[in-house]
């Protein structure tokens, strides 16, 4: 991997962790509504996961291979 996708990469991982903060926030507080709208909680869960997944795909190409 060249250092021009190593940085591309790096910035999306900054983008995909502040947008997996944000959502987490949006959550805690649809949640704390007395009656919270349950299908809006369940995509934005959803959502949440999916970021994860891209956010730790990322790190694994970040990582250099350390074969011991």
């Amino acid at each position: 991997m060249n250092m021009e996708d190593e940085n591309e990469l790096r910035r999306e991982l900054i983008q995909l962790k502040q947008e997996h903060r944000d959502l987490d926030g949006a959550i805690q507080a649809l949640e704390l509504m007395t009656y919270p709208n349950q299908l809006q909680l369940i995509r934005l869960k959803i959502k949440k996961l999916t970021l994860r997944d891209r956010i730790l795909e990322i790190e694994d190409q970040l990582t250099p291979d350390i074969i011991a």
